[in-house]
C-alpha cells in the first residue's frame, strides 16, 4: 500500500495581512501554507528543520527587503536549493532583473490572480522536482560509474611482469571514468612472454564494456603464445558478432630472451616504436592487418625483430600522437621518436614519465587532463642478454 504524500509546504513571506489572506486563499487547497511577517523570521522558518518547497517573498518590507532576504537564502546551504517567487508591485524591467540576479525563479505583480499564484507555484515545484530528479540519477550514474572503473582496473594487469633481462613499464590514463584502452601479458616462463595492446573505438561504457572482453579472449590465445598472426586472429574471432559499431585495434609482441628476438603484429594500430642502442636513432615498424571485430575472414603476419641490450620499444594507443596543441597541431609519431631518441638514457619508468609531462606541455593542460582520448603506452627496455 503506497501512502499518499505530504502536501507541498509554502512559505508566504509578507507584511500585509490582506495580501497574505489573498495568497494562503489561493494555495489553502492544495498546499499547506505558513507565514512570516517579516524577513528575519521568514530566515528562521526556512532554516528549520521542516523547511518550505517554494518561498512566496514580498521585496518592500522594512528592515529587511526581500532582496536581502534572497541574498541571504541563496548564501546558505541548507536553503540555497528553495525556489523564491518574488511578490511585488514593482514591474520595472530593473526591478525584475534585479530580483533574477539575487537568486529569484520567478515574479507574482500585484494585484494578485488566484489562478496565476496557483499555477506559477505549481510550475517552480514541478521544476524543484524534476531538478531533484535529475541530481539523483545523476547520483545514481556517477555510483555505477565508479564501480565500473573499478571493475576495469581490476581488469587490466595490476604490475608489469618481471622478467630478467627486460624492464617494463605501463602508463594508463583515461579520458573519463572507463575507457576503451587495454593491455595484459601472457607470460611463459621467465625468458619469454607476450604483450598486448588494444584500443576500442569511442568512449566510456560501451568501449569499456568491449575492452573487458579481450582479457578472456587473449587467455583463449595462450596456446599461440609465439604467434602474433595466430593471436589476433584468434581475437578477431572472438570479437567478430559481438557488436556493430566499434571496432578494435591491437599490437602484440611476442618477446624470446633465449634467442634475442622478438615477433610483433598488428591490426590497424600505429606502429611499434624502437629505439636502436647501436645506432641511437628510433625507427617505426608497421605490420597492420584488417582492425579486429569486423571482418571475421581477416588474416594477419608478423615481423622478426632482432634485439640487444640496450634497445627499447614501445606500444601505445592514438591518444599520444593524436594529442592536438591548442594550434590543433597533433603531437605526432615524429616528435615521439625524437623525444626518444633526446631522452634515450632515461630508464623506462622515468621516459614514460617524461613523456607525459611533454604531452601535458604540448596540450597546455595539467598532466593527466584536456585529453580528448585515453592513453595507454608500455615502454619495454632490454638490459641483458636472456
Amino acid at each position: 500500500m503506497t501512502l499518499p504524500s505530504a502536501p507541498k509546504s509554502i512559505l508566504i513571506v509578507d507584511d500585509t495581512p490582506i495580501n497574505i489572506g489573498v495568497i494562503s486563499g489561493a494555495l489553502k487547497d492544495s498546499f499547506a501554507t505558513k507565514v512570516a511577517t517579516s524577513g528575519e523570521k521568514a530566515l528562521a522558518i526556512a532554516s528549520g528543520k521542516e523547511k518550505p518547497d517554494l518561498i512566496l517573498l514580498d521585496i518592500l518590507m522594512p528592515e529587511m527587503d526581500g532582496y536581502e532576504v534572497c541574498r541571504r537564502l541563496k548564501a546558505n546551504p541548507d536553503t540555497r536549493d528553495i525556489p523564491v517567487i518574488f511578490l511585488t508591485s514593482q514591474t520595472e524591467a530593473e526591478d525584475e532583473t534585479n530580483g533574477f540576479a539575487v537568486g529569484a525563479v520567478d515574479y507574482i505583480h500585484k494585484p494578485f490572480s488566484a489562478a496565476v499564484v496557483k499555477a506559477r507555484v505549481r510550475t517552480h515545484l514541478m521544476l524543484r522536482e524534476a531538478h531533484a530528479q535529475i541530481a539523483r540519477q545523476l547520483v545514481e550514474i556517477n555510483t555505477e560509474l565508479e564501480m565500473a572503473r573499478q571493475i576495469q582496473l581490476s581488469i587490466l594487469p595490476s604490475s608489469t611482469p618481471k622478467i630478467t633481462g627486460m624492464d617494463i613499464v605501463a602508463r594508463y590514463i583515461p579520458m573519463t571514468s572507463v575507457a576503451g584502452d587495454f593491455y595484459d601479458f601472457i607470460v611463459v616462463d621467465e625468458r619469454h612472454v607476450g604483450i598486448l595492446i588494444a584500443d576500442v573505438s569511442g568512449h566510456g561504457l560501451p568501449a569499456a564494456l568491449i575492452a573487458s572482453m579481450l582479457q578472456v579472449a587473449l587467455t583463449a590465445q595462450a596456446r599461440h603464445v609465439s604467434e602474433p598472426a595466430k593471436v589476433l586472429a584468434g581475437l578477431n574471432q572472438a570479437l567478430c558478432g559481438k557488436f556493430q559499431h566499434n571496432f578494435v585495434t591491437a599490437a602484440y609482441v611476442y618477446v624470446d630472451l633465449e634467442k634475442n628476438i622478438m615477433n610483433y603484429g598488428g591490426a590497424g594500430h600505429p606502429p611499434l616504436l624502437l629505439w636502436r642502442k647501436s645506432t641511437g636513432s628510433a625507427s617505426e615498424l608497421l605490420e597492420n592487418g584488417l582492425v579486429m571485430g569486423q571482418f571475421e575472414e581477416a588474416t594477419y603476419d608478423s615481423l622478426q625483430i632482432s634485439i640487444e641490450p640496450g634497445d627499447r620499444f614501445f606500444l601505445y594507443t592514438d591518444g599520444i600522437l593524436e594529442t592536438a596543441n591548442p594550434a590543433q597541431e597533433e603531437f605526432g609519431t615524429d616528435r615521439f621518436m625524437k623525444f626518444m631518441e633526446t631522452n634515450n638514457k632515461l630508464p623506462a619508468g622515468p621516459f614514460a614519465d617524461a613523456l607525459l609531462l611533454e604531452l601535458a606541455r604540448w596540450l597546455e593542460q595539467p598532466p593527466g587532463e584536456g585529453h580528448k582520448d585515453d592513453i595507454s603506452l608500455l615502454a619495454v627496455d632490454f638490459t641483458t642478454r636472456g
